[in-house]
């Protein structure tokens, strides 16, 4: 099969919602290859703590690329301790110009609590307006459900819950088995 027939990997939706305190990320667990679900319950959404400062994050795409961009990004934790900016744009400097890191398919959202981030492979590290960050394949009707519930009494939890149930039922590559991780802003 050649390459430009090969159907690719879908199935990835993450959410980050940071709230009243609170900052929470959220992840399915569904990954397809082309219209089949390969597996309903991968963990995407992971606790890092390089010398104890723990930061959370959520990946899409490749997650063999996005393994090795979380190896990285420890590395530049342990590298820059309580620095989650710093390291962040360490990471997409070597990811936009290292040419085996170039090739790899896959965006992290990261927070320490204090800064919530999306870091891509274009060289981008990007705080999100309204405290709300998504990726992946359901990641827009994630982002605009939890746009729609922040100025609501619901908690950062049930916001990331509520906009990823809202996703699954809308994108076929999103399902409702959540890894939920959350951490005091």
């Amino acid at each position: 099969m050649a390459e430009s027939e090969f159907p690719g990997w879908h199935g990835t939706t993450i959410v980050g919602v940071r709230k009243d305190g609170q900052v929470v990320i959220a992840g399915d667990g569904q990954v397809s290859l082309g219209q089949t679900v390969i597996k309903g319950t991968a963990r995407k959404v992971r606790r890092l703590s390089p010398g104890g400062y723990d930061v959370v994050c959520g990946f899409a795409g490749s997650t063999a690329d996005a393994f090795t961009l979380l190896e990285r990004l420890e590395v530049k934790l342990e590298a820059t301790p309580g620095q989650l900016q710093r390291a962040s744009v360490e990471l997409a400097k070597d990811w936009r110009t290292d040419k085996y890191l170039q090739k790899l398919e896959a965006m992290l959202i990261v927070t320490d609590g204090s800064h919530l981030l999306v870091i891509t492979g274009a060289g981008d590290v990007l705080e999100p307006e309204h405290d709300v960050a998504a990726i992946g394949s359901g990641g827009n009707f994630a982002l605009a459900a939890a746009r729609a519930m922040m100025d609501t009494d619901k908690s950062a939890e049930e916001v990331a819950r509520q906009s990823m149930a809202i996703a699954a039922d809308i994108c076929v590559y999103t399902n409702g088995r959540l890894t939920v991780e959350s951490i005091k802003a």
